[in-house]
Order: structure tokens, then C-alpha cells, then sequence
């Protein structure tokens, strides 16, 4: 019910209110916020760019004049609070180092600290009002739900600044037939004002406001565009001009950040003998609209590529690796910025950076931090040749690790596919869009073969992050309406960015089970787990060791020997094991579960403990040409936390029934000296051969990242003792290092001489 206004009241009921209320006692406390300019007199407002309505700097206005809050102490609590004082129901994160822009003017708010259940900023703790030893390049800003508060008074809204602001670009084409391709490459470049879109007058128009624009839609770089065409064209259409005067150094993340100048309402004369400004974008690789714009990036000699992004639930955004000394490692956020940002985006094919992260918002890496204090001007072709610092172990922690959220271009593929039955928008039934325009119809997908690969292309196709599931029953969704079957066979590797560009049965529709009941469905997250082994304790705890067989009764009974050893003479004889230690680390954003539920879990009598996966890792010796020789089947019959990081507390426990998993920060470590953590090699002669392990090989669970599951090391065996070495992740090394691994001296021979 809408709360009743006071001013609707007449004076003779106000009086007769009072009086109630001093015979009756004070009022309980409405649910909703008192209607007022804002808390104690003060009124705050939202301000910066680029933003969203519920998200910016907090600009707060004291004895008439609006200031801004300094970041040191700040929290989400203080958050919080500020996002209720806005009208908004909650926080979701907060910022630092004025992300929105610095603000002006005073700076009435340093060492904020709240609880997060105060009414008022004015109860929280602080230096006092105006006591304050900030600049404004530490101006908080905040991140609010959008969901307002009920009842709220609009006169306590975000508040726009007073001058006018470029809200969105996009391009329009003005030429060609027919539906075009996705993403729009080339058109006229129009602004999205408060009263509408409007074009841009091309007086004065450069190559670097041309970057600016493409880097916003998402492209790498511009190219020149034929303006006398554009011209003749412009001739015979009617324009409305709202922009003129843009002038950007052409390192800027935003057209807003470029020197703008807006028509006035009352201008009679716009552009006179001007024309719209028309803008060519070159799309990155994942993007490129044409096979003919494929064939031209891809015959360009290309290097190795020096940075790649990791953890991220979306293309084009996710922590930064560098490749250096042909290892991989990770960017210390200290002087992270926009710049930055944008240089590694463009750099790998997107566009200009959207947001520059920090504090390992993206997951913690392992290994090496190369690089800290980097600092981009944003015209550097690489991250680089930006000046930065080497730094030392002691420098920086992963818990540091910087990010990225690159612009991206718009595909439309998110249209072509839909989630129904589901509980939420994040799961449900897969729905396919197929036939010609004016013919479309929706169908579903055969459930045959769709495991977790295929689900994380769905979901990264909705834009609802990762897989947490993939389904091939799904019964308990209701499909509606759409019961035809019209997609089979599919098969994904995980990486593409639609269903499209994963094989399938084409119009052959081959379904062995049949029915909706048996139909592709998923269940999307924004966050996923990420298992790395510790590659170096498996190079240091490496060895032989000559078992008896009496002592593996139970080893061959969860079937971790080799099958020589059935035909053993059993219990005489002993089984030649190479042990090693085992500490897998869950560096993503969520808890590593197992899929299956403890219902079904399996209790082995003989180790005394329960089985919650078939198989967690893969333990096999190759030959240098990939031929497998020795296999280790080892089962996760204990998942927990073994250790944790200093600021993290375990959660999973295996003893007494317990809930087994990994907790993020955490990590799970098999010892050398128990049972199956071992690769039985008895049958394998002397040699030169490669140890690999591999987590999650079934990808029963999923993660942010696959390519990180697999570790390799050189191993060397004279039939008495093993060397091994070398190890490292499947992707830790480069491409080269790779290439030298597999063919290190003398191991084109597995056999001793």
C-alpha cells in the first residue's frame, strides 16, 4: 500500500493526529524511509562517468555544497549504508581511487567506518566533517542493488550533473541490403543524450576520436572510411545533430572523457556544411563479421601472444597474465588503471577497458608476479612497453592480482537461444532458434553426450557466466510449448562463443533417447571453482618404491595396480610404485563440491572412507609420442581442506561423514605414502617418458578454467631409479618452452642402451 502523504492531510486532522499520538505513544517505526531531502539536512546524489543509474561516486551536500568521501577505511558496510541514503535497498561492492572520475570541491567524509545497520551516515565513525588529508583521486564510490526502497521520495534520487552527458554510442549503417552482419563495423556514430540519440557534426573530426568510438563498441582499432561518399549520401537525408566539437587524445576509455561540446536548444544553424561523422572499426579476431577479414588477420605473421586473460566468466575480461622468461605470471594491481586496462584489451582484439580490476577480483594466480607499477599512457601496442616495475616476492601477494572487462561488440547471439522451465533465468531447458527469417521457430536439443563443455557455451552465449551444470534429463522443467527436437550430436570444447561454432548433426537429428524428457538443459553461476596442482611438490616428493603384494590387498581392490598385477602370484612378490605427492589448489571464485550429492556416495570397507567422485585425477607415464604406458585411476575418496590461506578458514572435512570439497583459498594434499597415490610402473622398461597428471579429466565439475588441469614433467627411468623434473602446467609454459620440452636431448629413445 502506497504510504499516504502528510501533505494531503488538513490541518484539523494533522492537530487530531497529535494529540493521538501523545495520548497513545510515540508510533512504531515505519518500514519505509521518512520522506525527506536526505539524512540530518544532508542530501546525496551519484555522479561520474562511465556509470550505470545505481552505481558512482558519492557526492554528499552539507550547508549547500556537494563533496565527495575519501576511500581510506572504507567498506561495504559504509556502502551499505550509503546506497539506503540513495534509495536503494543494499550494496553490492563499493570502489576506490575515484574509478567514476575525480570529484570537486570538498571532500567531507575520511575514515568513514560503519557497521552497516546505521540509519544515517551521520552515525558512523569518521574524521568529522571537512577533517580530511585526501586528494580526489581517492573518492569512493559505490556499487548499489537496483532495487529501490519502497516509498521512497524521488527528491533524494541520484542526481545528474548539471552539464550534459554522452550516455551511450553506437554505430548506424546507412548502406547496404538485406539484413547485415553482426557486429555493426562501419556507420554513422550517434550519441545517446537524455532526449534521445542524435549525430555527430564531423567538423574537426580526427583518427583519434574514431579510436575512442571504436574502443567503446568493442573493436581493437579504426581504419579510414570514404567520407566523400558519405557525404553525397548525407545530401539526401535529414539529420539531427546534438554533438559538435569532440576532441579526444585518443587514449580515452570513454567519449565522455574527451573534450565535448552540445548544441544548444535554441540553435537555429547545426553543422553548417558539415556532415555526420561516420566511423570504420577493425573487429578483433573472435570477431571478425567477414571470412574475408579472417583470411586477412590470420595471413598476418603473428608472435607468440605475451598477455592473456584467466578466471574470467566472459569474454574479454579476467586476471591478467604476462609471459616472461617463457613463464607465465600475474600483474600487481598497484597503479592499475584505465590505460592500462585498455592496452591489454586492445591488445588481445577487444576494445577499450570498461572497468580496470583490483584486489584479485578475478581469482588469485600462482606462481610468479612479473610486473607492478604500470603505467600506460594507452597508446602502447602492448602491456609491455608500458614503463612498469620487476618486483620481488616480497612486493606483491595474489591476493593483488589485477583484472580486466573489456568492451565488447555487439553480436546478437544471446538472441538466437533461451533457458525455459527453469526456476530462475540461470537454468532451464536449452532452446535453439532456427530457420530463415519469417520462418523462425524454437526447438530443443537432444540430451544425448551434453555434459559441462556444452553448458559452458550456453551459458557464455546467455551471458550468465559459467556452467555450474549440464543436464541431459530434464524432466522436471516444463518445455511449454516447444517440444520438437531440432539439434543433436553436439559437441563443444568449451571455448567458443556460440552454439554455432560447436560440431552437430547439421539437419540429421540423431537422438537415441527420445521425448522432452531427455532434452539438453543447464544451470549457470556467475562464479566457478578452479583446481591447480602444485607442480613443484610433485617434481621434489618423486621416488620408487618396490610394495610387497601382500600389502596391497587393498590397493588392488579399488583398483589402483596395473592389470599385470592380477595374474601376480599373489601374496609373493612385491609392485614397483612411483610416488609422489599430490596438493591441488582451488584458486577460482567458488567452492570446489563434487556433483554427486552424499546420498550417493560409496563407503570402502577396506581404506574406511566414501567415494564422492568415480574419478578426481588422472595419474599416467607417456612415451615422448603421446603412447601411454603406465596409468594411475585415482578416486576422490577425500576431499577436504587440507590447508588454507592465512585469511581463509577451512569448511570441508571428510572425518565422521563430513562435506567434502575445496574451499577457494584452500587446498587438498595427497601424501606420497598412502594408498593409490602412486602410478604403478612394474611393466614399464628403462626410458625417457613423461609423467602427466590431470584433475577433473572428465569434467564432472565445473571450472573457470580447463586448460590449467593438466601437468606434464620429463622423467627419466634407468629401471632402478626415476628422475623427474621439469614440471610445470599444461598452459604455465609458452608455446616455444612447450615445443623444447617435448623433444629435451635423448629422449627419442625409451630404451636404455
Amino acid at each position: 500500500m502506497r504510504p499516504v502523504s502528510i501533505r494531503q492531510w488538513s490541518p484539523w486532522g494533522l492537530l487530531l493526529c497529535l494529540l493521538c499520538c501523545s495520548c497513545l505513544g510515540a508510533p512504531s517505526p515505519s518500514t519505509a524511509p521518512e520522506k525527506r531531502p536526505g539524512s540530518q539536512g544532508l542530501r546525496f546524489r551519484l555522479a561520474g562517468f562511465p556509470r550505470k543509474p545505481f552505481e558512482g561516486r558519492v557526492e554528499i551536500q552539507r550547508a549547500g555544497e556537494w563533496g565527495t568521501i575519501c576511500d581510506d577505511d572504507f567498506t561495504l558496510q559504509a556502502a551499505h549504508v550509503l546506497c539506503r541514503e540513495l534509495g536503494f535497498t543494499e550494496a553490492t561492492g563499493w570502489t576506490h581511487s575515484a574509478k567514476y572520475g575525480p570529484g570537486t570541491g570538498r571532500i567531507w567524509l575520511d575514515n568513514l567506518s560503519c557497521s552497516g545497520t546505521e540509519q544515517s551516515v551521520t552515525e558512523c565513525a569518521s574524521r568529522g566533517w571537512g577533517n580530511s588529508d585526501c586528494t580526489h583521486d581517492e573518492d569512493a564510490g559505490v556499487i548499489c542493488k537496483d532495487q529501490r526502497l519502497p516509498g521512497f521520495s524521488d527528491s533524494n534520487v541520484i542526481e545528474v550533473e548539471q552539464h550534459l552527458q554522452v550516455e551511450e554510442v553506437r554505430l548506424r549503417p546507412v548502406v547496404g541490403r538485406g539484413r547485415r552482419p553482426l557486429p555493426v563495423t562501419e556507420g554513422l556514430v550517434e550519441v545517446r543524450l537524455p532526449d534521445g540519440w542524435f549525430q555527430v557534426c564531423d567538423k574537426g573530426w580526427s583518427a583519434h576520436n574514431s579510436h575512442v568510438v571504436c574502443g567503446m563498441l568493442g573493436f581493437p582499432s579504426e581504419k579510414r572510411v570514404n567520407t566523400a561518399f558519405y557525404r553525397l549520401l548525407a545530401q539526401r537525408q535529414q539529420h539531427s545533430f546534438g554533438l559538435h566539437g569532440v576532441a579526444c587524445v585518443g587514449t580515452e576509455a570513454h567519449l565522455s572523457l574527451c573534450s565535448l561540446e552540445f548544441y544548444r536548444a535554441n540553435d537555429t544553424t547545426r553543422c553548417p556544411g558539415g556532415a555526420p561523422a561516420v566511423v570504420s572499426c577493425v573487429p578483433g579476431p573472435l570477431y571478425a563479421a567477414s571470412s574475408g577479414q579472417k583470411k586477412q588477420q590470420q595471413s598476418k605473421p603473428q608472435g607468440e601472444t605475451r598477455v592473456r586473460l584467466k578466471g574470467g566468466a566472459h569474454p574479454g575480461e579476467g586476471r591478467v597474465e604476462v609471459l616472461k622468461a617463457s613463464t607465465w605470471g600475474t600483474v600487481c594491481d598497484r597503479k592499475w588503471d584505465l590505460q592500462a586496462a585498455s592496452v591489454v584489451c586492445r591488445e588481445l582484439g577487444f576494445g577499450s577497458a570498461r572497468e580496470a580490476l583490483s584486489g584479485a577480483r578475478m581469482g588469485q594466480g600462482m606462481g610468479a608476479i612479473h610486473l607492478s607499477e604500470v603505467r600506460c599512457s594507452g597508446q602502447e601496442p602492448s602491456l609491455w612497453k608500458c614503463p612498469h616495475k620487476n618486483i620481488t616476492a616480497e612486493d606483491c601477494s595474489h591476493s593483488r592480482d589485477a583484472g580486466v572487462r573489456c568492451n565488447l561488440p555487439y553480436t546478437g547471439v544471446e538472441t538466437k537461444i533461451r533457458l525455459s522451465g527453469g526456476r530462475s533465468r540461470h537454468e532451464g531447458r536449452v532452446e535453439v532458434q532456427i530457420g530463415e527469417a519469417g520462418s523462425l521457430r524454437w526447438g530443443l536439443i537432444c540430451g544425448d553426450d551434453w555434459g559441462t563443455l556444452e553448458a559452458m557455451v550456453v551459458c557464455r552465449q546467455l551471458g550468465l557466466g559459467y556452467a555450474n551444470h549440464g543436464l541431459q534429463e530434464t524432466w522436471y522443467w516444463d518445455s511449454g510449448n516447444t517440444t520438437e527436437v531440432v539439434m543433436s550430436g553436439v559437441r563443444c570444447t568449451g571455448s567458443e562463443l556460440s552454439l554455432d561454432q560447436c560440431a552437430h548433426h547439421g539437419t540429421h537429428i540423431a537422438c537415441k533417447r527420445t521425448g522432452t524428457r531427455f532434452t539438453a538443459g543447464v544451470i549457470c553461476s556467475e562464479t566457478a571453482s578452479d583446481l591447480l596442482l602444485h607442480s613443484a611438490l610433485v617434481q621434489e616428493t618423486a621416488y620408487i618404491e618396490d610394495r610387497p603384494l601382500h600389502m596391497l590387498y587393498c590397493a588392488a581392490e579399488e583398483n589402483c595396480l596395473a592389470r599385470s598385477a592380477r595374474s601376480a602370484p599373489w601374496p609373493y612378490g612385491h609392485r614397483r610404485l612411483l610416488r609422489f605427492s599430490s596438493q591441488i589448489h582451488n584458486l577460482g571464485r567458488a567452492d570446489f563440491r563434487p556433483k554427486a550429492g552424499r546420498h550417493s556416495w560409496v563407503w570402502h570397507e577396506c581404506h574406511g572412507h566414501y567415494h564422492s567422485m568415480d574419478i578426481f585425477t588422472h595419474y599416467d607415464i607417456l612415451t615422448p609420442n603421446g603412447t601411454k604406458v603406465a596409468e594411475g585411476h585415482k578416486a576422490s575418496f577425500c576431499l577436504e581442506d587440507t590447508e588454507c590461506q592465512e585469511d581463509v578458514a577451512k569448511r570441508y572435512e571428510c572425518a565422521n561423514f563430513g562435506e567434502q570439497g575445496i574451499t577457494v583459498g584452500c587446498w587438498d594434499l595427497y601424501r606420497h605414502d598412502i594408498d593409490c597415490q602412486w602410478i604403478d610402473i612394474t611393466d614399464v622398461r628403462p626410458g625417457n617418458y613423461i609423467l602427466q597428471v590431470v584433475i577433473n579429466p572428465n569434467f564432472e565439475v565445473a571450472e573457470s578454467d580447463f586448460t590449467n588441469n593438466a601437468m606434464k614433467c620429463n622423467c627419466k627411468y634407468d629401471g632402478h631409479r626415476i628422475w623427474v623434473h621439469n614440471c610445470h602446467i599444461g598452459d604455465a609454459f609458452s608455446e616455444e618452452a612447450n615445443r623444447r620440452f617435448e623433444r629435451y636431448p635423448g629422449q627419442t629413445s625409451n630404451q636404455i642402451v
